[in-house]
């Protein structure tokens, strides 16, 4: 009992590496949580509309899309410490200028260049390169607990960004503050996140065979499984990115007109759900499997979405959202688990970056979509095809993958 306990908190097998990304996680996590609640609320209060805001936050995730094709070039050729302190100089460059600008189109530019995650859970550059390095960290037989660990600490922190989406109104009243300019503050705040996580990658250590003379990292005999799980994956994204979390705050905020500290309050317990939903991972997939959990948690989150435009009342709404949290996020690290286990050591760093591209662009496609459909209608059509996109993503997963078992399952 008490070596299950112990794993579940920290696998014995974690080197140090693993640890300062943790770190660095957090202080990052805390800083996407209060962005993906401000940045629709900075953009309306900057007077653009809500296909403006959808086109914003699809820039962002297109960028990031276009940063993550270059993880495993990157990797080869400056290693894993280099290369994230080139994401982190990236993400202060990010914050400074969204406190400084004020137009549109270069707002637009920076987007699309910089780190802000719209979303709840990762998009950035930093994601596969974490992820690829994560997996060097660890066991084999321990390496869902890690990432389970690494998305707990991901939701915990992300949590308590949430929280501080609310600042800048509680500056408002207390002090008498411009409205834009606490915004505005935040943003620098965010910059002051990147360079303390940078603290902690300057740390990091290259595993042996991520040298730089080793020449880029390339798919070998698992490319055709990659490819799978890439479109499937994209699927899901496409579907997700129809509700990120800028957009469904857009959304709480036109049709139910709640204010960001109520939002932010919403979505605070809502990752608060989500991290304990990963604690959970872990032990379901090792009596069921990886793919398994992946799905069976999946699909009646999905379920959930689709009950929201029905919904009558915020009340109701909230309750769904809340439901939905506990169950929609298990399949994160079971899946990064998955993708890890199913691919030889050196193909890591190209698995997770192809993984990462598709779905960031196939989400990108999405926020533009859904603002146009706010703008046109009240009724919450980017949820519900959302959550059917997401159906469909978890019976094609579980038809397709249920008997290529990872290394740990297979008897």
């Amino acid at each position: 009992m008490n070596d299950a306990i112990s794993r579940g908190l920290w696998p014995a097998s974690a080197d140090d590496n693993a640890k300062r990304l943790l770190a660095a996680k957090a202080l990052r996590a805390t800083a996407d949580g209060y962005v993906s609640i401000l940045l629709p609320a900075y953009l309306i209060e900057l007077g653009f509309d809500s296909f403006q805001v959808g086109l914003i936050t699809t820039a962002t995730l297109l960028g990031s899309a276009g940063a993550t094709l270059l993880t495993g070039f990157m990797t080869a050729r400056l290693g894993y410490r280099r290369a994230l302190l080139a994401a982190t100089a990236l993400m202060m460059g990010t914050g400074i200028s969204f406190a400084a600008v004020r137009s549109f189109w270069p707002l637009l530019l920076i987007a699309f260049v910089g780190t802000l995650n719209p979303s709840s859970g990762d998009v950035s550059l930093f994601l596969p390169l974490e992820q690829s390095l994560l997996s060097h960290s660890v066991a084999d037989r321990d390496r869902t607990t890690l990432f389970a660990r690494y998305s707990l600490v991901a939701a915990l922190f992300g949590a308590v960004g949430t929280l501080l989406a609310g600042t800048p109104e509680l500056a408002r009243r207390a002090l008498g503050a411009s409205a834009l300019h606490a915004v505005q503050s935040m943003f620098v705040l965010y910059a002051i996140l990147g360079l303390a996580a940078g603290s902690f990658y300057r740390r990091i250590v290259n595993p042996p065979e991520t040298g730089r003379d080793t020449g880029p990292a390339r798919l070998g005999s698992s490319r055709t499984v990659i490819y799978r799980l890439a479109a499937l994956f994209s699927l899901d994204a496409f579907g997700g990115g129809f509700f990120v979390q800028a957009i469904l705050a857009l959304w709480l905020f036109r049709h139910f007109d709640l204010s960001v500290t109520a939002v932010a309050s919403l979505f605070f317990w809502c990752n608060l759900l989500v991290a304990g939903s990963y604690l959970i991972a872990p032990l379901i997939a090792r009596r069921i499997g990886l793919i398994r959990t992946m799905v069976f948690t999946h699909l009646p989150s999905s379920l959930c979405l689709i009950a929201i435009p029905f919904a009558s009342s915020a009340s109701l709404v909230i309750e769904l959202l809340l439901l939905r949290s506990l169950l929609s996020q298990m399949d994160v690290p079971t899946r990064s688990s998955y993708v890890m286990a199913v691919v030889t050591p050196p193909e890591r760093p190209a698995a997770a970056s192809v993984t990462s591209v598709p779905r960031s662009l196939a989400a990108a496609a999405s926020p533009v979509i859904a603002g146009y459909l706010l703008d046109m209608s009240s009724f919450a059509w980017p949820l519900l095809l959302g959550g059917a996109l997401k159906i469909v993503y978890d019976l094609l997963l579980l038809t397709t993958f249920r008997n290529l078992q990872p290394p740990e399952e297979r008897r």
